[in-house]
């Protein structure tokens, strides 16, 4: 028969066990509350490093030629006389690996029936793009100039260039290449290599306005005191879609002018631009 001593020892076992066993079961369950802590912290970490980055928004392509004719007139009459006509046309083209650009424009000025402008420029421009901001470009314009006694100018020749900016709304690029000039100047002929460099600016305040600027400078490659510089910056603002009003100025810079010219030529034209 189990006698009272062999059941209380036998009733201490088993408290002792349960006792053990009840132990066991807390510190497993604090170990479990651990790692859920730790769990939570490392996930929240991963989310954060995973936010994607803003996306960029190219600029729209124009699948047709976009084109446009711009007509300025200045009249003073009184104490002098003065006459200004400019006429300018421009269209452009772009698809997702080119963009082409051509222009000409003619501008004819008197003072008191003394001829004081008497201009014919064009140009031609293809861009080819090796990715959405890189690019390279073959560019050729030619210029006539009575007042500076400039018969014809010529330029042909290639380069790169490189998007800064290239937004829907704005745009910033720069251009650097190497050129073949041909001129007579003051009756005289030359041909020489160029370096050239430019830039290309335009913003849009809305769809009814836009800032543009344009810088070149054509350096002689062995001589560097012999350069060229062509400015332009104006605004426009359209009252329609196809009528807008142009103010700009246009400022050319010969560093060598012909004998008894001025280095400087510089215009104001305010033109209505039509657009088709």
């Amino acid at each position: 028969m189990i006698n009272r001593n062999q059941i209380m020892v036998t009733a201490g076992l088993l408290a002792a066990f349960t006792i053990s066993a009840a132990a066991q079961t807390r510190v497993v369950s604090v170990t479990n509350v651990v790692t859920v802590m730790v769990t939570n912290v490392v996930t929240m970490t991963n989310y954060v490093s995973a936010a994607p980055p803003a996306p960029v928004v190219p600029p729209p392509v124009i699948k047709n030629w976009a084109s446009s004719a711009t007509v300025g007139l200045t009249l003073t009459r009184g104490n002098n006389n003065s006459t200004l006509l400019s006429a300018d046309y421009g269209t452009k083209k772009k698809t997702p690996d080119n963009e082409y650009s051509l222009g000409a424009g003619v501008a004819f000025g008197e003072q008191d029936s003394v001829e004081t402008v008497n201009n014919y420029h064009a140009f031609a421009q293809w861009n080819h793009l090796f990715t959405p901001r890189f690019y390279g470009y073959l560019r050729t314009d030619g210029l006539r100039d009575e007042i500076a006694d400039l018969d014809y100018r010529f330029n042909l020749g290639p380069g790169l260039g490189y998007y800064l900016v290239k937004l829907p709304d704005t745009s910033l690029s720069t251009e650097i290449g190497g050129g073949f000039e041909a001129q007579r100047l003051g009756g005289e002929d030359e041909v020489f290599a160029t370096v050239r460099l430019a830039d290309h600016f335009e913003h849009k305040f809305s769809d009814r306005a836009r800032l543009w600027q344009n810088f070149e400078i054509f350096p002689q490659v062995d001589q560097f005191d012999n350069y060229i510089i062509n400015f332009v910056v104006g605004i426009e603002t359209a009252f329609t879609k196809s009528f807008s009003l142009k103010t700009y100025l246009e400022d050319t810079y010969a560093n060598r002018p012909a004998q008894d010219r001025i280095k400087n030529d510089a215009k104001i034209v305010v033109a209505g631009s039509f657009k088709f």
